[in-house]
């Protein structure tokens, strides 16, 4: 049986696609820069011997006491073609299953790494209303099940991470790098709160992702209160008090599938202080009696981050979406 050979590579990643009808990249590969972020920082043998096989010494067949027995390895004509049949179906099943799995094992990890590394280019190759949409529906995201509208009113531009974080965030945060910062902030339709929505794209591969996941776990870095993002204030909008001493509660998610991490930090438009900030986590438990749980700003950082979430997965699906 022979075994198979290791399968081709794919030849390169697929670039993730512009906007529905923009007529796709232009000539050169590079996106279109109309549609897309600024430009990007400088940055086998045959079977031996079978066991003999377990035969029985009683008389053979017909066997009269002076006739000759019949000899042990002999076999009839339809007892050969039967073990010959069986011989080809077993090396068949067996085949097939080794090559079944390569094919799979490949496949699986070859669309993965893919998935990867398109998620990875998504701030330089999906448009700005596809990773943060003009205004976001968020369908039983308030208390009580409630629902949410909220509406951009600010995007910084893309940029590095300096800073974009407190020094000890920063410092968790290092082992991943930093390859490119997007942040826009939203307010309810009430105006009442503001919150920023942040996707630090990474340096990081899946391992160190994965790293980074399992420590914000085992420690609970997502709720620790000196590890809060910085929104973002844009003058002249809602946000323009957002500062660091009016951040009230937050979320933050370490991707595991895609070198990101999304986070979202909320306070009030009013840019009255909020004492010491709660994790997202904690405010929307129907107990917790704090003022940002009670205001729903827990809400608001947890249901904006998990749509900012979903739209960032959901695009990274297209980018490496297969032809049918």
């Amino acid at each position: 049986m022979t075994t198979p050979g290791p399968r081709p590579g794919d030849g390169g990643q697929r670039r993730a696609g512009t906007a529905a009808g923009t007529g796709g990249t232009p000539p050169g590969g590079a996106p279109d820069p109309a549609l897309s972020w600024s430009a990007p920082m400088a940055p086998g043998g045959v079977p031996g011997p079978a066991r003999p096989a377990v035969v029985s010494f009683g008389e053979p067949e017909g066997y009269d006491g002076n006739a000759r027995p019949r000899p042990l390895g002999r076999r009839s004509r339809s007892q050969l073609v039967a073990a010959a049949a069986c011989f080809v179906l077993g090396t068949g099943l067996i085949s097939g299953a080794v090559t079944g799995s390569w094919l799979t094992d490949g496949s699986e990890g070859t669309g993965t790494r893919s998935g990867f590394a398109a998620a990875g280019a998504l701030w330089h190759n999906v448009p700005v209303d596809q990773l943060f949409p003009p205004t976001l529906q968020g369908k039983g995201a308030g208390p009580g099940n409630a629902d949410r509208t909220w509406t951009r009113i600010a995007v910084a531009p893309d940029s590095g991470c300096k800073g974009a974080f407190d020094p000890l965030l920063r410092k968790v945060l290092d082992p991943v790098g930093c390859a490119r910062l997007l942040r826009a902030t939203y307010t309810d339709a009430t105006q009442s709160h503001v919150t920023t929505v942040g996707l630090l794209f990474t340096e990081a591969d899946a391992a160190g992702m994965s790293a980074l996941a399992r420590r914000f776990g085992t420690e609970r870095l997502d709720r620790r209160t000196d590890l809060v993002p910085l929104p973002y204030a844009a003058k002249g909008t809602a946000a323009e008090g957002f500062g660091p001493g009016q951040r009230a509660s937050w979320a933050m998610s370490v991707l595991t599938d895609a070198p990101v991490v999304v986070y979202a930090v909320t306070g009030w438009a009013d840019g009255r202080t909020a004492g010491p900030p709660q994790p997202a986590r904690d405010a929307v438990e129907s107990t917790a009696g704090t003022g940002p749980a009670q205001a729903g700003l827990g809400h608001e950082a947890r249901g904006l981050a998990d749509r900012i979430e979903r739209g960032l997965r959901k695009r990274a699906g297209t980018a490496t979406e297969r032809p049918s």
